[in-house]
């Protein structure tokens, strides 16, 4: 959360952050009751009914019907104010982008895939994107649109919304993409890498009892999103979940970008399967091709993705072991292929504490391919929302998290 002034501190910030918190809980579904809010937060009934009440009087929450309970009083039902607002959201790949309506509460429509030139660089991609998400908010109704969210395949400075020194987005770095859609769109904007969106995408739909989990995604590239007590986790530097450069014994002699030799990106990534496939004599090109020929069986293909898949299990036991999650979900497009899956699976119960993966659940991504999607709208729901408590309370808002 931003530096406060000393009388924030003293005064607001408690209240804020809690109301945070409700906001988000709200805003993603995870709780729409008073009850729910208080177990996921740990906080005092009577606390969270003083916070919802603020929130109530300010038009940020609202009451609607009542939810049965079993042999108690039956318990209002909360939802956000104004919740027939949405925002707009793109997942954006090297040559495509998937684009739609996101709403609170983690719903999602009007989903679609749209071409899109990253390589072209910002000034000429994202114009054209802005036309499809302004299209979208006008047939939903361009007065509600509340927020818009990108999901980028590269790093994110959030505090200032650019991208970092991505290696496969030319053009971008630096880039003010967050400014630029703000002043576009004229409402709060959000811009993230692909794996945290895919973990909180995913985690919003997840039931609420999964607080901790990791989300892999395993495309042309490798990353890793964290979830931590029902927060997405970012760390010190916000590269919490980087997993790529881990070294595997296996690919030592195969140099990396990053300036190491044998890092998992080497071995496991989609890239490295389209190189060690030439390598064999297969014609590949893309990530894609090689997909094609593990689902029709190809035996080369099949051992490779196999293989990718228990060189990412044994990075990924050692992350286990350590923060012990409920959950791994696994998302991109190798984890379509059952052989990479069950790779992974096996690799994990071999290379885990027993107690570690008593209750684990190893799975795919339940929003698939649009989980990026749906956890771009949510980080700029939540920085709408985030804006709108600033304004009620006059507390700090936080850079989006």
């Amino acid at each position: 959360m931003s530096e406060k002034s000393a009388g924030h501190r003293r005064g607001v910030t408690g209240v804020s952050s809690l109301a945070e918190r409700v906001l988000e809980l709200l805003a993603s579904g995870q709780a729409s009751t008073r009850t729910e809010l208080a177990a996921l937060l740990g906080a005092a009934p009577s606390t969270i009914s003083l916070t919802v009440g603020q929130l109530v009087a300010h038009g940020l929450v609202a009451e609607q019907g009542t939810r049965s309970s079993t042999g108690g009083r039956p318990r209002k039902v909360l939802r956000l104010g104004g919740s027939e607002g949405f925002a707009v959201a793109a997942d954006l790949g090297g040559r495509h982008a998937r684009v739609g309506v996101v709403l609170p509460g983690g719903g999602f429509t009007e989903v679609s895939t749209v071409p899109f030139a990253t390589a072209e660089g910002p000034e000429t991609a994202l114009p054209a994107l802005a036309e499809t998400l302004e299209t979208l908010a006008g047939r939903r109704g361009r007065e509600l649109l509340r927020g818009v969210g990108l999901c980028l395949p590269g790093p994110v400075d959030v505090v200032p919304g650019v991208v970092t020194l991505p290696s496969r987005m030319p053009g971008w770095n630096r880039f003010p993409v967050r400014d630029w859609l703000e002043e576009r769109f004229g409402v709060p904007a959000a811009i993230e890498n692909d794996a945290n969106c895919m973990a909180v995408g995913e985690h919003s739909v997840q039931p609420a009892e999964r607080r901790q989990s990791i989300m892999v995604k395993m495309g042309s590239a490798i990353g890793a999103g964290v979830i931590a007590d029902g927060k997405l986790y970012r760390g010190a530097t916000g590269a919490a979940g980087e997993i790529t450069h881990v070294r595997v014994e296996a690919g030592h002699d195969i140099p990396c970008s990053c300036g190491n030799t044998g890092c998992l990106e080497t071995v496991a990534s989609g890239a490295a399967l389209v190189r060690i496939l030439r390598e064999r004599g297969l014609d590949v090109a893309s990530i894609e091709d090689v997909v094609r020929l593990a689902s029709d069986a190809d035996p080369e293909a099949t051992r490779a993705v196999r293989q990718a898949g228990r060189y990412l299990g044994m990075v990924l036991s050692a992350n286990v072991n350590f923060f012990n999650p409920d959950a791994v979900y696994l998302g991109g497009l190798l984890s379509t292929l059952e052989p990479f899956v069950a790779a992974v699976r096996s690799q994990l119960y071999e290379g885990c504490h027993p107690l570690v993966t008593k209750h684990l659940v190893i799975e795919r991504a339940g929003l698939g391919a649009d989980a990026g999607l749906v956890g771009a709208g949510q980080f700029a729901l939540q920085r709408a929302l985030a804006n709108a408590l600033q304004a009620v309370t006059g507390a700090v808002a936080p850079a989006h998290h």
